[in-house]
């Protein structure tokens, strides 16, 4: 159809997140705030490619990635590059964003940096939100239509 903008699954089930305020919710008690940019992700994409559309926003950003064995969506909150920050090496050439994932749902946290960076920045691993879970529905089920 022309003019109409192809979506990922990744951005349509963000869309669906951010659509309930149970998942805003969720996502503010980890550091999201409305109007955050969120960056959407595959697996095997480059970590130097994604914090280059990281840094376009030059603030804080969510990094969406939809696990392709599970279809798990996932989060990390991700730091501006700071001077306060220890700085570690950059991250291996051949680093995936899939590879800052592991490390930072490893601890919780990770702090990491890329070839272009001058300073480190922190990953921080968002917990996983259930829609399931007691509690938790998506506003379109509260209306009275089913996902």
């Amino acid at each position: 159809m022309p003019g109409r903008l192809v979506r990922s699954r990744t951005a349509e089930r963000v869309a669906e997140l951010l659509g309930s305020r149970e998942g805003r919710r969720h996502l503010g008690n980890y550091g999201w705030t409305q109007g955050m940019p969120v960056v959407m992700t595959q697996p095997e994409e480059s970590l130097d490619d994604v914090m280059g559309l990281v840094s376009v926003h030059k603030r804080p950003v969510l990094v969406a990635m939809l696990e392709k064995q599970t279809e798990e969506l996932k989060f990390l909150h991700i730091s501006e590059p700071s001077p306060v920050l220890e700085v570690v090496p950059a991250s291996a050439p051949r680093s995936t964003i899939k590879d800052l994932f592991a490390q930072a749902e490893h601890s919780g946290m990770a702090a990491f940096r890329v070839k272009y960076w001058q300073y480190s920045a922190v990953a921080h691993a968002v917990p996983h939100f259930d829609a399931n879970a007691p509690g938790h529905r998506y506003a379109a089920q509260e209306s009275g239509s089913s996902l």
